[in-house]
């Protein structure tokens, strides 16, 4: 049984009247029962926001009204779906985002009446806090940190001293308001604060990972800076151990709480050795008495903290390859699954030289298809195809109907030899639009025409053919013999 409350179904009631099937996927999304939104719902938005004639200020709006409400479920939902929609939709949303003064202002938002109010309504306030502070990052350097490519020619590792040292503050202060947070294993008690928690974990491995090749590439300029920006890179380094160790802890709940351990990226620390080298640096650069290491030595200690930090961007590499391997293996099953409902669907509504026609093409179309396989024999084997389609219908005589037969045959009779089914034959093209709403060019791909073709031997068309007119012209001439069926050419 559904746990949507009256008010979530009056309100998508209220939308469905006024068209906009956009609030009403929100108003869906963000129900007040205690789950996360529902995939169809989510993968319906991100379609939105690909589309260009699509309201990106209007999806956005509808969102914030949802965080208006009093009820955290509906709040926390309408948050987690504003970050999926961040993660997976079209970067116009973001971009819209960040050109806005003000996000979610819910620095004071408090549920009493609900059971869990309290506690989940202090996880909404830290959530809408990093959304905002995702949000700011993309205003400051029009790029989302969890997106950009990566690797050797990527971005973070081919910038320069002067922006980098700009740059990966921002990503300290996002990475921040990330691990502030703070959810322990016994607070994750419902489905959706899970998956928040969720969308959080997956940011956090990817916006670390830019992070991580940002300090890479400012230990290998480290040596070759400015008195200043080597201060700037100093302080930065030692942040960057901090947030290693916050993080650290973060994805030990991550662990604890069910996700695979195989999800969960190794992090490899820089030696300390090399902190005290940066710091002698420094040290020398102020003009300070201190003990210079040696160029080789620098050099050997650069070098692994250099590789010990690069095995840990290879292990976010390969939890980014791991999810986009899973995204495309559900789309393929998505697609085949659309597949069988398709021939399902056309098995139920085709003439019967349809259906040998499509079972005649099954080989050449769909090889593996599992209903295909179930109506034609493989190669090698009997392959002649059914004579007759599975579809149940009713035998209606139109001779009779239209006085060639003295009366009409009743529902029971059995069809005539030679001929298909009448429902079939009358009402097939019909319910194929109808039913199915599929595009042009998907029906021609599974091997079925789409017009109903008249083949059958003694076979009547049901009109005039060329010379049929509506009768609600008010020029047409009525004439007895245009009215009476005629037979088919072959």
């Amino acid at each position: 049984m559904s746990g949507q409350s009256i008010t979530d179904r009056i309100a998508a009631a209220q939308h469905s009247m006024t068209g906009s099937a956009i609030s009403k996927a929100v108003c869906k999304a963000t129900t007040h029962e205690v789950s996360g939104p529902k995939k169809k719902h989510l993968d319906y938005l991100i379609h939105c926001t690909n589309e260009m004639n699509v309201s990106i200020p209007q999806l956005a709006d509808t969102l914030f009204e949802r965080t208006a409400n009093s009820s955290w479920v509906v709040v926390f939902k309408a948050l987690i779906t504003t970050h999926h929609l961040m993660m997976y939709g079209n970067e116009r949303l973001i971009q819209y985002l960040a050109s806005r003064n003000t996000l979610f202002n819910l620095n004071n938002f408090l549920d009493k009446g609900a059971l869990q109010g309290y506690d989940m309504s202090t996880f909404i306030r830290r959530y809408s806090r990093y959304l905002n502070e995702k949000a700011m990052s993309y205003r400051l350097v029009a790029v989302d940190f969890t997106k950009m490519k990566r690797g050797i020619d990527g971005v973070m590792r081919t910038m320069t001293t002067e922006k980098l040292i700009k740059t990966l503050p921002i990503i300290q202060n996002q990475l921040d308001a990330l691990l502030d947070f703070q959810a322990n294993p016994n607070e994750l008690t419902n489905g959706v604060i899970n998956s928040a928690f969720m969308l959080l974990f997956k940011d956090s491995i990817r916006l670390f990972a830019a992070y991580n090749e940002g300090v890479i590439n400012l230990l290998e300029k480290y040596f070759d800076m400015k008195k200043n920006q080597c201060k700037d890179a100093l302080d930065i380094y030692k942040k960057f151990l901090y947030r290693m160790t916050k993080l650290s802890e973060f994805l030990k709940v991550a662990e604890q709480v069910g996700i695979d351990q195989g999800d969960i990226p190794d992090l490899s620390q820089a030696p300390s050795s090399l902190l005290e080298a940066l710091e002698q640096h420094l040290a020398s650069l102020e003009g300070k008495k201190t003990k210079e290491l040696s160029a080789d030595t620098r050099a050997s200690t650069l070098n692994s903290a250099v590789s010990s930090l690069s095995s840990t961007g290879m292990s976010f590499s390969r939890m980014d390859e791991k999810e986009r391997q899973q995204a495309l293996e559900e789309e393929q099953a998505r697609l085949q699954a659309l597949k069988v409902q398709v021939l399902l669907a056309l098995f139920s509504h085709m003439t019967t030289v349809e259906y040998k026609s499509l079972c005649y093409v099954k080989w050449r179309t769909f090889p593996s298809c599992a209903v295909c396989l179930t109506v034609v024999p493989p190669p090698g084997a009997d392959s002649q195809p059914p004579l007759q389609p599975p579809a149940k219908t009713m035998t209606v005589d139109f001779d009779a109907v239209f006085g060639n037969n003295s009366a009409p045959s009743t529902n029971g009779s059995q069809t005539p030899a030679g001929k298909a089914p009448a429902s079939v034959l009358l009402s097939g093209q019909r319910k194929m639009e109808t039913n199915i709403n599929l595009p042009f060019s998907l029906i021609v791909h599974v091997g079925v025409r789409p017009e109903m073709q008249w083949t059958q031997p003694g076979e009547k068309k049901l009109t005039g053919g060329q010379n049929w007119q509506n009768k609600t012209m008010s020029t047409t001439q009525w004439d007895a013999t245009l009215l009476r069926p005629q037979e088919t050419k072959h």
